[in-house]
């Protein structure tokens, strides 16, 4: 009986170790596989942010460098030849110091036009507005509808143009129209309500001096049957 118990007992222990394991892995693949998962999902959330962040940094720098070859042309329309032109006498009596005022003068305007720049860009808030002309883009590519093109009719296109803000701005109107509308109305409703009210307490001071007046009159009467006049006569 002792040897039975002892092999009995060994049998479930052989059992539930070979058992545990096989949780414990089950377990362990179950982790593994959601933790691969949430990497995958985290790793294409990053890629995206990253790919949006470089999209937006290439296009900042293509303005950047449209901007500064957009400046080089305007410089080189300043040559010293055409400022030496418009100071001619000036030029012929110093041209060292001419050259000088030159390219001090360039380099000013350089300057002042690029702090103008970088105060569009961010006073403008260039990096937003081409985020939204983005969103636009995608936005334009999901509609099948066809853009709106210029019919070459100037009048006709001004008028496509402006006739949605004047219907939307007369919808506001008689909104606005329709609430003063009623404002009034409300009010009108008070000032006859303060009349009726101003009327009826008139009527009732008039009814309350009728009757003080008739009151009054009938004392007097009283009085003066009570007390002959000639009683009081000396």
């Amino acid at each position: 009986m002792l040897k039975m118990e002892e092999s009995k007992v060994a049998t479930e222990k052989a059992t539930v170790d070979d058992k545990c394991p096989r949780d414990c892995v089950e377990n362990r693949t179950s982790e593994a596989s959601g933790e691969t998962s949430s990497q995958m999902s985290n790793s294409a959330a990053v890629h995206k942010a990253n790919a949006e962040t470089e999209a937006r940094f290439n296009r900042m720098k293509l303005f950047h460098k449209v901007m500064q070859k957009s400046l080089e042309r305007f410089i080189d329309h300043v040559s010293f030849n055409r400022f030496a032109s418009m100071f001619r006498p000036l030029y012929k009596m110093n041209p060292q110091r001419m050259e000088s005022i030159h390219r001090q003068f360039i380099d000013e305007l350089r300057t002042a036009i690029q702090e103008d720049i970088s105060r569009l860009i961010e006073e403008g808030q260039l990096e937003v507005k081409l985020d939204e002309l983005d969103k636009l883009e995608k936005a334009a590519k999901n509609n099948p509808d066809p853009a709106w093109r210029p019919s070459g009719v100037p009048e006709q296109d001004f008028c496509s143009f402006l006739m949605p803000y004047y219907k939307k701005q007369e919808a506001y109107m008689r909104k606005e129209l329709k609430k003063i509308q009623a404002e009034n109305a409300a009010l009108a409703q008070k000032v006859q309500s303060s009349r009726e009210s101003i009327a009826q307490t008139e009527n009732r001071i008039s009814v309350a001096v009728d009757e003080w007046k008739a009151s009054v009159t009938e004392f007097e009467r009283l009085v003066s049957s009570l007390y002959p006049a000639d009683v009081f006569d000396v």
